[in-house]
């Protein structure tokens, strides 16, 4: 018969505010690890899509929205627009 091979683990330090902590354990179940219920929460940290926002758009990319948008009055458009077409 094979042996299962072990995930290899390492043990880690990390300091957190204790409330944290306590509101984290009330979300495990009797069964549940603390250390797969981190593991699992970084793996899907990990996989997510990274997140854009708004602090993260350049400033002609936030001109360029605006630009876009159907809510901006033509004169705001018009001057977007002479802005972004103006070479940097």
């Amino acid at each position: 018969m094979k042996r299962r091979t072990k995930q290899r683990m390492t043990a880690i330090h990390v300091s957190i505010p204790v409330r944290v902590l306590e509101d984290f354990d009330e979300t495990l179940r009797f069964n549940q690890s603390r250390s797969a219920k981190i593991t699992a929460l970084i793996q899907a940290e990990l996989n997510a899509e990274p997140s854009f926002t708004i602090s993260d758009a350049t400033t002609r990319q936030l001109m360029a929205a605006l630009h876009a948008r159907d809510d901006v009055d033509m004169l705001m458009k018009s001057l977007l627009l002479q802005v972004l077409t103006n070479p940097l």
